[in-house]
């Protein structure tokens, strides 16, 4: 019998159908009580005030950045420079591109996948308001390292963490380093809401902004005493009252309510990514041929990425037949170099020095799947596979 190895699978069990269920049962289908329930289990998960769900990671990334602009204080404008790395995935990018920023595009750590931190130093110039932070298929930055470039500085740090839910970095969780962090619970990340996406904010004034943005800019979502309007009584005066150029990326009531029961497996699910991961490592570290990703702190290894590197005699489209005929799943590494893409020509943007790394990165890496179940056997499949 031939081993599938395939690069997702699905983290539902009986108590996500039975939440579906009670949802249908309600009646009660648009964002409610089981949304607003899911937000708080994220919040003391990660150990931050507030949590607001969206619809997708994406549009997590959306409002994150657009809450920025209309605090009363404006912490971003139109034309600021925001550096990002160049390998990410493209809604790290487009609502800074939408938002009318400059992006200044880093190149990463060929073995963090992470920012190079001492090309992200140089890159910082006086210019330079906010740093968009991306912690790559699980794996955290070094945040004591980037406080230290960006100390004394008035520079923003924007945190992607869609790919790496559960990671800690020094006894702390992965999107809580930044003024707002992100993440997703898409299909074949840690957790999976069919479609969501969360921002995590401390800051009381964001929170407001997120809330209203998050519902076409009305009010009708805020507390009372809030930061963005002095909210009347007038339940009908304040129902259709807009403040903000908001969206509608609202949740759905199931998606809160099957995040409720998965929050309660994400320890168990990363515990067995982290023990398929020792196996990973096991087997493919320092090996001649590939690079792997080096941890930084605690990953929740989303997958595991292999590059080849420059020495060998490998061919990525040969290797990559080998995994196709042999049932084993692959993706590109996020979007490899995006500056390689053609939608760069909309956007305003300058590169920082080469980006060496990403360049490899997009024409010999790919990665294949980590899952919540233990894979051993689709692990040593891989390994006499191409190893």
């Amino acid at each position: 019998m031939p081993i599938n190895y395939p690069l997702a699978s699905s983290t539902w069990g009986n108590e996500e159908i039975q939440a579906i269920q009670n949802v249908i049962d309600s009646n009660s289908f648009t964002m409610g009580k089981k949304v607003a329930e899911f937000e708080t289990a994220y919040a003391k998960y990660l150990d931050v005030k507030h949590c607001v769900m969206v619809s997708s990671g994406s549009t997590a990334n959306l409002l994150a950045t657009a809450a920025l602009f209309f605090t009363k204080s404006p912490l971003l404008k139109a034309g600021d420079e925001v550096i990002v790395p160049a390998v990410s995935w493209s809604t790290t990018y487009f609502p800074l591109q939408q938002y009318g920023l400059k992006l200044k595009f880093v190149d990463i750590n060929i073995e963090t996948l992470n920012y190079d931190l001492e090309a992200l130093k140089n890159a910082i110039s006086d210019k330079t308001k906010m740093i968009m932070v991306v912690n790559l298929l699980g794996n955290p930055n070094d945040f004591n390292e980037i406080n230290k470039i960006i100390f004394e500085k008035n520079i923003i740090i924007l945190e992607d963490n869609c790919e790496s839910l559960g990671a800690e970095f020094c006894g702390k969780k992965a999107g809580t380093f930044g003024i707002m962090g992100t993440f997703s619970s898409f299909f074949s990340h840690h957790i999976a809401t069919m479609e969501g996406g969360i921002i995590a904010v401390d800051d009381e004034e964001l929170y407001h902004i997120l809330l209203s943005l998050r519902a076409h800019g009305w009010t009708r979502n805020l507390p009372k005493n809030n930061f963005i309007s002095n909210k009347s009584s007038d339940e009908f005066h304040e129902s259709f009252r807009f403040v903000l150029p908001g969206y509608n990326v609202r949740p759905l009531e199931m998606s809160g309510a099957i995040g409720v029961k998965q929050l309660s497996k994400l320890n168990e699910f990363v515990k067995i990514r982290r023990e398929n991961a020792e196996i990973f490592k096991e087997l493919f570290l320092n090996h001649n041929d590939f690079y792997i990703q080096k941890e930084v702190g605690k990953s929740s290894w989303f997958g595991f990425s292999i590059i080849i590197k420059e020495s060998s005699s490998l061919v990525r489209s040969e290797l990559l037949n080998i995994l196709k005929d042999n049932l084993i799943e692959f993706r590109p590494i996020v979007t490899g170099n995006f500056t390689n893409n053609e939608v760069m020509k909309f956007f305003d943007y300058e590169i920082h020095e080469t980006l060496r790394n990403s360049d490899l990165l997009d024409s010999n890496g790919f990665f294949v799947g980590n899952h919540h179940i233990p894979i051993e056997k689709e692990l040593y499949h891989l390994y006499k596979t191409i190893g």
